[in-house]
């Protein structure tokens, strides 16, 4: 039996639930250096790569079949004969180039193959591998179905969202991000506003608010537009895509199923109807209040004996669910334009009230710095302590006092708790001043709203009206919305507000600022606000 001269080793490792258990690839080497010196094989190189087998493509395997076949070695040292093959391909080229004295000696940990030895052992030890796989396959693909049976979404975690860490891989829940959670709201919300397109939402997150996709950089064009058009952010998902399968997830949902329908209409979503010629301002936004359906529009012609001609717009219910039977009337655009005009009324605040809250709001936030800082300082002493002990286990392993998984295990521990208060401190500051800059960007919004829906174009009426809030219904010739909270504050104070302005009047030649802000200041219900 001829002997082979020079050898390749090769060490490969994967993810794979069984290679989990293999050797680490250092491990692998190490070893099979001990069994080269033991029984006098000269390895030439070494190759390593950690890549599935089930599949041809691996790089540094192909780089070393290559080589010998140009006649650069004639042996294989390896771990196992699975770490060569998987996959029928790469099995049956083994194989042959053995059978041929292109590899006149393969040495495993556990054994040795020749030219002359018969084929069947080795081809039933790759079949082994090969049939691993596919089993591999079939269980991965039954227990993903599974697991969205249960209202688990089996793939990777939307931006906003993360997998628990707790539990074990395959029984991982979806869970709020911490870090992005708020943040992706906050994109929702100026979505919802009418005002902003996809690209300008995706620069405004990452520049004002550090809003960065998993992999630390800005969000792209696609994930933004893949975000907003995802059903899993108002709680459902479909399982496999394309399927037809739709899963009602136990994930806590970011936005209501109505806002995700409003998006999709701000989008050009082409499933929803659109008018071949008009472009009306309120389809969209506004449901039925008696089966949920969409608010439609159209146009319709009133032709007088006398020759006059009058053109209407009246608002209806599609009415496309067949299973139901609703009831619900049209409206005259005049007359549903009218009812939101006095919903703005009751939020408007002047600008005298303005300015004063927004002085009241800052000079509270100058009050709280001390606070801020503090929460900031025990934030870093946190950090410092996850630092020292990383630290700690690092040395440890160096003195042999952790095992490989045992370090391994704390480390991943650690470096997760690490990102999580790295993060934390880089948006509190943000996140503690950002009350105020919201509870600013409510009180401009309001500033003469209803004088500015009543004279404004067709587009700023539309973009005031999504940035009312959501559940925007129609019932009964009557629209109702549910006003976002910092809006139902505001329309308490607009109240009382009204009541000061129409029961007092300024002297002449005196201070209208100061004078209302003296009346504003005794107001109980209006500092509560």
């Amino acid at each position: 039996m001829e002997k082979a001269k020079k050898y390749f080793l090769y060490a490969r490792k994967s993810s794979e639930s069984e290679d989990r258990q293999m050797a680490s690839i250092d491990s692998q080497i190490n070893e099979l250096n001990v069994l080269a010196k033991r029984n006098g094989l000269n390895v030439v190189e070494i190759f390593s790569e950690s890549f599935s087998a089930k599949a041809p493509g691996r790089v540094e395997y192909r780089k070393m079949i290559s080589r010998i076949t140009n006649g650069e070695a004639d042996g294989i040292l390896c771990w196992k004969l699975n770490r060569l093959a998987r996959n029928p391909i790469d099995g049956g080229e083994i194989s042959w180039l053995l059978q041929n004295g292109n590899i006149k000696h393969i040495q495993t940990h556990g054994g040795s193959y020749y030219p002359t030895d018969n084929v069947i052992v080795m081809a039933v030890e790759l079949g082994m591998a090969n049939q691993f796989i596919r089993d591999l396959s079939t269980d991965t693909k039954r227990g993903l179905k599974s697991k969205a049976e249960r209202g688990w979404y089996p793939a990777g975690a939307p931006l906003g969202y993360t997998h628990n860490p707790l539990k074990r891989k395959g029984d991982k829940e979806i869970i709020i991000d911490e870090a992005r959670f708020d943040l992706v709201r906050k994109a929702f919300d100026l979505m919802l506003s009418g005002q902003h397109r996809p690209n300008e939402i995706r620069k405004i997150a990452y520049k004002n608010w550090g809003l960065t996709a998993k992999n630390g950089r800005i969000i792209s064009r696609s994930g933004i537009y893949n975000m907003f058009n995802s059903p899993f952010y108002y709680g459902e998902f479909e399982y496999p895509a394309g399927s037809g399968d739709w899963h009602k997830g136990h994930h806590q949902p970011m936005i209501t199923q109505e806002e995700f329908a409003i998006i999709r209409k701000l989008l050009g979503d082409k499933s929803i109807s659109r008018a071949n010629k008009y472009e009306f301002k309120y389809r969209g936004p506004i449901f039925c209040g008696e089966c949920g359906c969409m608010i439609t529009a159209e146009h319709k012609i009133k032709r007088q004996k006398n020759g006059n001609i009058h053109k209407y717009i009246y608002y209806h219910c599609t009415k496309k669910k067949a299973d139901i039977n609703c009831l619900q009337e049209s409206i005259e655009e005049k007359d549903l334009e009218q009812q939101i005009s006095g919903i703005m009324g009751k939020i408007e605040i002047p600008a005298e009230f303005c300015n004063w809250a927004k002085g009241v709001l800052k000079e509270q936030n100058r009050h709280e710095v001390v606070g801020r800082v503090q929460v900031l300082r025990n934030q870093r002493i946190a950090y410092d302590g996850v630092l020292k002990k990383l630290d700690a286990i690092i040395d440890m392993r160096a003195n042999s006092e952790l095992s490989e998984s045992e370090f391994v295990s704390k480390k991943a521990s650690l470096s997760i708790e690490k990102d999580r208060l790295h993060k934390i401190i880089n948006n509190t500051d943000e996140r503690v001043g950002d009350w105020l800059e919201t509870a600013e960007k409510f009180f401009n919004f309001t500033e003469l709203v209803k004088e500015r829906f009543d004279n404004g174009d067709s587009d700023t009426k539309k973009s005031i009206l999504l940035a009312l809030g959501s559940h925007l219904y129609l019932k009964d010739k009557k629209v109702s919305i549910e006003l976002t909270k910092p809006l139902q504050l505001i329309e308490k104070c607009s109240d009382k507000v009204g009541k000061i302005h129409s029961r007092l009047e300024p002297p002449k030649n005196v201070d209208i600022q100061g004078f209302y802000a003296e009346k504003y200041a005794s107001n109980p219900v209006l500092l509560r606000g």
